[in-house]
């Protein structure tokens, strides 16, 4: 028998950077996300005859191809035997996965793919154990505890993340006119990562910058919050910037330092200023931990994020558009 399941990514507005639980995955300070319903990871789990599990790559026309590392794979697999021992099943499984956008390169790849990993396990492991399927706030923790912000990806559309308690924002629910925004990603680069997000949570507590980075995080989610929820659009995304140049920040001052913006993240970031200079209006941008640009723009604002999507290319970036 075969089982599958998909996940979707989820792009943090307000972000989560150290932990106090590395084990566990705790993060320091809540963050508040979008969920990227578009972007989904896809997972199928096939018993089979062989000694010990395995990962393969999932080849679906609506797939792309990718490669995981030796160090990946066993994560996963990690992950998979964990899942195993709570179900109390001994044989082996072939896991295989693939995305319907570009993996580790900083548009939350691993969000989903973990996600997507427990929610399919979880079904194969009741079905082969007849036992009754975990539920969702164990899931949750679970797969938290292999990959932190995956936790987000079990809601939409939009999740604040606290300690150890995820949830949805009711009040950011239907008929919530931000329930359902336009997402554009500009893609600097599809090249893997040199700092992983897991080192990066390590190395940014070296940065002097990093004390009272708590406080202003709090602070900033309490403000954005209250800016969605009353559509204090142009608010959201002065939040939104101030909180990814504070991340990137962080990085720039660790020691030793790394940067994920290049030239390119620059001139984006650029372009995207003017427009609101120049228009009045634009989108919420982002950075996660990478140099590829995620926007948000309101329904209304369509024939703008059409006229940008252009401009973009017509610069030279690919931009993915949905």
């Amino acid at each position: 028998m075969k089982w599958q399941a998909q996940a979707p990514a989820n792009l943090a507005l307000i972000k989560y950077m150290g932990k106090t639980n590395h084990t566990q995955n705790i993060a320091t300070n809540p963050s508040l996300s979008y969920t990227l319903s578009h972007l989904k990871t896809t997972v199928e789990i096939e018993s089979h005859g062989a000694l010990s599990d395995q990962w393969e790559l999932l080849q679906q026309k609506d797939l792309l191809p990718m490669t995981l590392s030796e160090q990946g794979i066993n994560r996963f697999l990690a992950h998979l035997s964990r899942l195993k021992a709570i179900f109390g099943y001994s044989g082996s499984l072939c896991v295989r996965s693939a995305n319907n956008f570009p993996a580790d390169c900083g548009l939350a790849s691993s969000a989903s793919s973990f996600a997507a990993l427990t929610l399919c396990a979880n079904n194969a492991l009741s079905d082969l154990t007849q036992q009754k399927p975990l539920a969702l706030k164990q899931l949750i923790t679970l797969s938290r505890e292999a990959s932190g912000s995956s936790c987000r990806s079990f809601f939409e559309a939009w999740c604040i993340w606290d300690g150890d308690e995820v949830n949805a924002i009711p009040s950011l629910e239907k008929p919530h006119p931000y329930q359902a925004l336009i997402h554009q990603v500009v893609i600097i680069t599809q090249s893997k990562k040199a700092v992983t997000s897991s080192e990066a949570h390590q190395r940014v507590t070296s940065s002097l910058l990093f004390e009272g980075r708590v406080k202003r995080a709090n602070l900033r989610q309490l403000a954005l919050l209250e800016a969605l929820i009353q559509q204090q659009w142009r608010c959201a995304y002065e939040i939104t910037f101030e909180e990814f140049w504070d991340m990137h920040a962080l990085f720039a001052t660790a020691k030793p330092p790394f940067l994920y913006m290049s030239e390119g993240s620059l001139a984006v970031l650029q372009a995207i200023q003017d427009y609101w200079v120049n228009q009045g209006d634009g989108p919420i941008v982002t950075l996660d931990a990478g140099p590829n640009v995620h926007l948000l723009w309101r329904r209304d604002q369509s024939d703008m994020a059409n006229t940008f999507f252009y401009r973009m290319q017509k610069r030279g970036f690919h931009v993915i558009g949905y």
